[in-house]
């Protein structure tokens, strides 16, 4: 298993800036990625009843996309559990993203995880555990009650911390899940709590966001959260809904 200290230097790329720019910041150059590993892993039908927010599927990137995967408009959000950015995104722009844009099949969203750190990767797994069945809803659950698990954590002593730090993964995730509150919050949304137990030690999900993370780095040279990309390409100035709605638009002429 690729080890935290491993996680730890990938994301010490973008340490200083990752979720600390100001909401008009640019969070890259434009880049554009020519091999885009976004598809969906398994065959996505469109819903019974239209609404494409319906449809969810894990993508070959590590990441779980909702909504048409024929979609004129391929949105792709790196986001991170630990961010106040990415929460403030999560409640401003993802109602009207969804309402707007998702359901009806125009764009596709998809999601992916940069972990930021160890809080943040335990969060990860927690909202990754149940699969493509809920990962969108613990993903926004987690971003709304960001402030309160966050706290919870940043009030443990510092000599506490640095002691689960140095704990074997399969220890330490659980330990800070423990702390935050996982097991009864995702329990209180359908996860009973030995599943959850159970993806805080998976370690087969552990390396898949760490190499999400490699990978986010090393395509886009990644400047922080959130980033998105329309189409493949790294979008500049869209760190809220106000800046990235009107490059959506634009993207759908």
């Amino acid at each position: 298993m690729k080890t935290l200290p491993l996680l730890l230097a990938a994301t010490a790329l973008i340490a200083a800036s990752a979720c600390s720019k100001k909401a008009g910041d640019a969070p890259g150059s434009g880049s554009t990625a020519t091999a885009d590993a976004s598809a969906p892993t398994i065959k996505v039908t469109k819903p019974a009843s239209g609404d494409w927010t319906e449809a969810v599927a894990p993508t070959g990137a590590g990441g779980f996309v909702m909504g048409n995967p024929d979609a004129k408009v391929k949105l792709i959000e790196y986001g991170s559990l630990t961010c106040p950015h990415c929460a403030e995104f999560d409640e401003k722009g993802v109602p009207s993203l969804l309402a707007n844009y998702v359901k009806d099949g125009k764009v596709s969203w998809e999601f992916r995880n940069f972990v930021r750190d160890p809080f943040d990767l335990s969060a990860s797994l927690v909202a990754r555990c149940n699969g493509e069945k809920s990962v969108f809803g613990m993903t926004r659950a987690l971003y709304a009650a960001q402030r309160d698990w966050v706290a919870k954590l940043q009030a443990v002593p510092p000599a506490q911390l640095d002691a689960l730090s140095k704990l074997p993964p399969a220890q330490q995730f659980p330990a800070y899940a423990k702390l935050a509150g996982f097991a009864q919050f995702a329990a209180m949304r359908g996860i009973p709590a030995a599943k959850t137990e159970a993806c805080l030690v998976d370690t087969k999900q552990v390396d898949r966001l760490v190499q999400m993370n490699s990978d986010a780095v090393s395509q886009y040279n990644l400047p922080g959260t959130p980033t998105f990309l329309l189409n493949g390409s790294v979008v500049p100035d869209t760190a809220t809904w106000a800046l990235l709605e009107p490059k959506i638009k634009a993207a759908l002429g």
